[in-house]
């Protein structure tokens, strides 16, 4: 196996450094926003009271403290490869977004459940100042739709970047950090309306059993947005495959040349954020020596830092492949474009 004269590093540093500094600033905004927010729904939650905007508040927490693990993720996964980890520290975003989705649900959505759980059973006895809650709800939606706004620009601008619709680029697993904030903004939007529509039932039936049920509901999709969080950062941890589309260009291109004969095997496996991993066993057309066989290397791998530029390491295993090899070659072209043929059909 020969891993490469040179690793394939993409994007390019400038364009990731400038990409760094984007998501860097949308998490910034977002932390401001939430920290702000959350300060206002804690005193005007308690002063009200307000149990539905004291499960507001939660949220806000929640979010404050995943955007801080957000921004450690920014500075950690960008480290240099070492002995230990010589593909790098990529994954770390990954970790630190699974600690995100941890934080939601137990900071936002646990405490939410337990306020609405302890609002039905134990009804306030205080009158609810409803004005102020009124206010404090509008001006944490004016700032999660600031902060959410920010987040859609940033993946728009990345989509254009990659000429793909944005809702495929929401879907895409590549950089957790603006796809974490933009959900939990949207969770954030979501959760203000609802605390408004059980602050305004309180109001108008005199029943505060509304609140708890906008507690109870906010809980619960705190607690939904927490675990498709935590579940792609755990696929991600674990070690998933690039988008098939990328497998199908890397591999049309390795097919492609003349002196390939069959690619049997084609492995990608994420690193990070913008990097990724190829492994290839192919079978070179008879004929060639050694050095020959060094110079298509070379070549080859110039060709996808070109084309595929999201493959920091190559290596290509060069097999004599026999009638098994070539079996599953055929099998490997086939699944890849039914694959493939299916996301396009579901317009992903």
């Amino acid at each position: 196996m020969t891993p490469g004269d040179g690793a394939v590093r993409s994007p390019p540093g400038g364009r990731r450094a400038r990409t760094d500094r984007e998501t860097r600033g949308t998490v910034v905004v977002a932390l401001l926003a939430n920290v702000v927010i959350a300060a206002a729904k804690v005193v005007a939650g308690t002063v009200a009271p307000s149990p539905a905007l004291l499960a507001e508040a939660a949220h806000s927490v929640a979010d404050s403290i995943n955007e801080v693990f957000l921004l450690a993720s920014l500075s950690r996964s960008r480290r240099r490869a070492d002995a230990r980890h010589p593909f790098g520290y990529g994954k770390e975003r990954f970790f630190w977004s699974l600690l995100a989705a941890v934080g939601i649900f137990v900071t936002g959505g646990c405490f939410s459940f337990y306020q609405g759980l302890h609002t039905w059973l134990s009804p306030p006895s205080e009158p609810e100042r409803f004005l102020a809650v009124y206010i404090v709800l509008v001006v944490a939606l004016l700032a999660e739709g600031s902060s959410l706004a920010r987040a859609v620009f940033q993946l728009r601008r990345q989509a254009r970047a990659h000429g793909s619709p944005l809702m495929r680029q929401i879907r895409q697993p590549g950089d957790p950090t603006v796809r974490t904030v933009l959900a939990e903004d949207s969770t954030a939007v979501v959760g203000v309306l609802i605390a408004a529509g059980g602050v305004a039932g309180h109001q108008i039936t005199g029943s505060p059993d509304w609140e708890a049920a906008a507690a109870l509901a906010i809980g619960a999709l705190l607690i939904a947005v927490a675990y498709r969080l935590g579940r792609e950062a755990q696929s991600l941890l674990v070690g998933q495959a690039v988008d098939p589309r990328l497998q199908q260009r890397a591999h049309a291109l390795l097919a492609g040349q003349e002196e390939i004969d069959t690619v049997t095997t084609l492995l990608t496996m994420r690193l990070g954020a913008d990097s990724a991993l190829l492994a290839a066993r192919v079978d070179l057309r008879e004929g060639l020596d050694s050095e020959e066989v060094e110079e298509v290397c070379v070549r080859i791998k110039q060709e996808l830092r070109e084309v595929c530029p999201a493959f920091d390491q190559v290596f290509l295993d060069i097999i004599d492949a026999g009638s098994a090899e070539r079996a599953r070659a055929h099998s490997l072209k086939e699944e890849l474009d039914r694959v493939v043929a299916e996301q396009d059909d579901r317009g992903e």
